[in-house]
This record gives structure tokens, C-alpha cells and sequence, in this order.
């Protein structure tokens, strides 16, 4: 049975967060306060985190930081914050997806569903290695950085496999958002761009200069070949 850990300081919302988990079949664990959703954490390695923004102790992103941090895992993050640009900060935190409040329990559901889905997807079976020190095992969602694991979301390793599958080839971010987060979806387009950039933080030698992950203005994205080995 998979585990969530559900992370909020209001009992109410938390209760019916759980009690929905728990009729979908999955084991709620319920925090309300970030010191002890990382003891949970570390003690339950649950399958994924839904976090909200507004703790009463560690601001809600400082615990999406430590847990980044520690594991892939995902995070779907509950925010009052309704702006497009606070929602791709949450992203930039290294979240896989947001629901802003108040929202529908079931939407959420859906939510936990597509992105655990995601997470446990069929990956491709090759492992791959490009100059400037990057390897990717795409077999066991791994990819390596001068031969130290970064740990990527989801999100962004489904991202990597769309454009790796077929190198060279532009990507529009409406087709990313089909290929990458699902059906469930609906965000705008410049989730894309932040989780794209969160990717070329992490796996590029210099971000500001992508070598792997390459922008083509107006159309979208594409992986470059050129430097397979």
C-alpha cells in the first residue's frame, strides 16, 4: 500500500485529505507542522508529499527544499496563492504540482493519482552517456553528473524522456504537457518553461548556456544529439 504524507496545520482539511486517501486505498500519514513532516519522512518514507505552503513553524517551501533535498519523491503543494508566478516558484522549489485552495478533495485525488502514475511509469531501457560528464539510466530513472546522482523530479525526468526519445526533434510545451503531466493537467505554459529550467539547472554544465536541453524560440524544445557517446 502506498504511503502519503499529507502536511497541513488545519485539522479539518487534513482529516478530509486523509479520510479520501484512505478510501482510495492508499495509508494517510498526517503532519501538522514541518518539524514533523521531516521526522515522518525520514521514519515512514511515504510515497509522496502533499505540503501545504502556510506552517506554523517552517515555511511550507523550506520543507519542499529539505525534501527535495533527501529524495525524488513527489510533491503536490497546497497553496491560498493563486498567482501564476507563485505557483512557478513552488514549482522551482522542485514540486511536481500545485492545487490552489480551496479545492475539491476529489480533484486533489486525481491529482495524487496522475502524479504517482507519472512516477511509476514504464521507463525506457537504454543508458546513455553525452560529453561534459552527464549519464542517464533511464531504466532505473537515474541521471548521474560527473558521476554524482541528481536528484530530479518526476516531472522533470518524464520531461527527459519525452525530448531524449527522439533527439533533435522540437517539442511544443502543449505537447509536453500532454506527454509529460497528463490528461489532469491544467496548468498554463509556463509550468513547462519552470520545470525546464529547474532540468537545465541541474544537468547542465552551465545553465545560462544549455548544451543538452535547447530552447528553439517560438516553438518550444528540443534535446541535441550532437554530444552522445
Amino acid at each position: 500500500m502506498q504511503r502519503v504524507l499529507v502536511v497541513d496545520d488545519e485539522p479539518k482539511i487534513a482529516e478530509v485529505v486523509a479520510s479520501y486517501l484512505a478510501k482510495a486505498g492508499y495509508e494517510p500519514l498526517v503532519a501538522a507542522n514541518g518539524s514533523e513532516a521531516l521526522r515522518l519522512f525520514d521514519s515512514e518514507r511515504p510515497h509522496l508529499v502533499i505540503l501545504d505552503l502556510m506552517l506554523p513553524d517552517i515555511p511550507g517551501e523550506e520543507v519542499c527544499r529539505r525534501l527535495r533535498a533527501r529524495s525524488r519523491i513527489p510533491v503536490i503543494m497546497l497553496t491560498a496563492k493563486v498567482e501564476d508566478a507563485d505557483a512557478v516558484a513552488g514549482l522551482g522549489l522542485g514540486a511536481d504540482d500545485y492545487v490552489t485552495k480551496p479545492f475539491s478533495p476529489r480533484q486533489l485525488m486525481a491529482r495524487v493519482e496522475a502524479v504517482l502514475r507519472r512516477a511509476d511509469g514504464e521507463p525506457l531501457a537504454r543508458v546513455l552517456s553525452f560529453g561534459g560528464g552527464l549519464s542517464i539510466d533511464l531504466a532505473a530513472g537515474e541521471v548521474r553528473k560527473d558521476g554524482s546522482l541528481v536528484p530530479l523530479t518526476p516531472r522533470e525526468l518524464h520531461i527527459l524522456r519525452v525530448l531524449i526519445g527522439t533527439p533533435g526533434r522540437i517539442f511544443s510545451r502543449d505537447e509536453l504537457i500532454d506527454r509529460a503531466m497528463g490528461d489532469d493537467f491544467d496548468g498554463f505554459d509556463r509550468t513547462v518553461d519552470a520545470h525546464v529550467k529547474n532540468l537545465r539547472r541541474k544537468i547542465e554544465p552551465d545553465p545560462r548556456v544549455p548544451r543538452y536541453v535547447l530552447t528553439v524560440h517560438g516553438m518550444g524544445y528540443r534535446f541535441a544529439p550532437d554530444d552522445s557517446a
